[in-house]
Formats: C-alpha cells, sequence, structure tokens
C-alpha cells in the first residue's frame, strides 16, 4: 500500500500527465509486486521559480517520494529503480533526472479503514 508523490516542474508533461502517473504506477507493481488495483500516487508540479534542481538535472528533474511499508528486499528495491527508470524514458527522463526517495513505515505505525495497518490482511506479501 505504497503512497508514492511525484515532484517536478510544470508544463513539460502537458497532456502526458495521467500517462506519467500510470508509467510510476506500473513501475511499482513490477518492482515491489504490489496489486495493480493498489494506487495512491499523485503528480504535484511547481512553477520554474519554486523548484532548484542540482546543476547536472535537466529541465525534466523529477523527484518520486514514495512511501511504503518496511520489508522490501534490496532486490525488490533494485527491480523498482529500474522499472522506474524504464518507464519514464520514454517521456524524455534520463536516469541522471530522476531521484528516487524510499520513506519505510512500519504497519502499524499506518492508520487504514481506522485500523494499524499492522491489523488489517493486505492481501500481498510486503518481503518481497
Amino acid at each position: 500500500m505504497p503512497s508514492t508523490r511525484i515532484e517536478t516542474r510544470s508544463s513539460w508533461l502537458g497532456e502526458r500527465r495521467r500517462d506519467f502517473v500510470e508509467a510510476v504506477q506500473r513501475a511499482l507493481v513490477r518492482g515491489i509486486l504490489i496489486p495493480e488495483d493498489d494506487r495512491c500516487v499523485r503528480l504535484i508540479e511547481f512553477d520554474e521559480d519554486a523548484i532548484i534542481t542540482p546543476p547536472h538535472a535537466g529541465p525534466r528533474y523529477t523527484v518520486i517520494e514514495i512511501t511504503l511499508f518496511t520489508g522490501r528486499s534490496i532486490e525488490a528495491k533494485r527491480r523498482l529503480y529500474a522499472a522506474l527508470v524504464e518507464e519514464l524514458a520514454p517521456f524524455g527522463l534520463e536516469a541522471r533526472d530522476i531521484k528516487i526517495i524510499l520513506v519505510e513505515v512500519d504497519r502499524e505505525n499506518w492508520g487504514l479503514r481506522g485500523l494499524p495497518g499492522s491489523e488489517i490482511e493486505l492481501g500481498f506479501k510486503v518481503d518481497v
């Protein structure tokens, strides 16, 4: 049940915003093996003067922050990083223009349906 926030400059995606969000979702499914219907991906676009980036970054520099349950293996994280780079390449992003941050949260610190996540059957494995 990851919660994903994408941050980038406004205007370069144009009418491809939904496709971009769906590409990130596909990478999550491939990388950390969540069900396809487990969806919580948000896109936030900033005006040019509201974001600063590293000197090497191109105009499409994108930060993807994924908050997820603790327990994924380094192999799953590698799959996720590679899947994100592959899925976003058709949008003109190079690997150097994608920053991925994973924020791992213990299940008891995540509320779902009025209960701690540790007390809910997720329907999928976290320790992949």
